[in-house]
């Protein structure tokens, strides 16, 4: 006779389960905010989650989320891997001197939804004078609808 307890899943299993449902539901988010510009494209949750990934050196979601940031720029029309060079940087360089300034978690975290929108923009802009790109078509009310939305959200996780 089995018991219940041989029947049960792993918790690793469980938790790789539930990230990979969270990637299939930011994948039709991706395609749905496409076609709906009032969605965000919840690019500062990318980060956030990105940051969390390395703290805790959750290496699936780690690669979730680089999956993520591939097809956010493919979607977007940006060049491959900016965007994760820029998490990269913001995160190397930025977010250190944030928490090393300041104390208000809830200031850090609106500081880091702004560069997120605002950042990526000027070093899309860089990247496009560098390489003689077309230029990012981003609308300024969307990026400051964009970064109230996810402080929101960023709020909440």
């Amino acid at each position: 006779m089995q018991t219940l307890s041989g029947m049960q899943r792993s918790f690793a299993y469980q938790t790789a389960l539930k990230q990979l449902v969270f990637f299939a539901l930011f994948v039709l988010y991706l395609s749905l905010s496409s076609i709906y510009p009032l969605l965000p494209p919840l690019f500062a949750i990318l980060f956030v989650l990105y940051m969390y990934a390395l703290k805790k050196k959750e290496g699936f979601l780690f690669l979730l989320i680089i999956s993520a940031l591939l097809l956010y720029e493919a979607e977007k029309g940006y060049m491959l891997f900016s965007a994760l060079i820029f998490f990269v940087l913001l995160e190397r360089f930025v977010v250190p001197k944030l928490k090393q300034n300041f104390n208000c978690k809830s200031c850090i975290t609106f500081i880091i939804v702004v560069i997120c929108y605002i950042g990526f923009y000027l070093y899309l802009m860089l990247i496009a004078n560098i390489f003689i790109l077309p230029k990012p078509d981003i609308s300024l009310y969307y990026a400051i609808y964009y970064i109230m939305i996810e402080f929101l959200l960023v709020s909440l996780l």
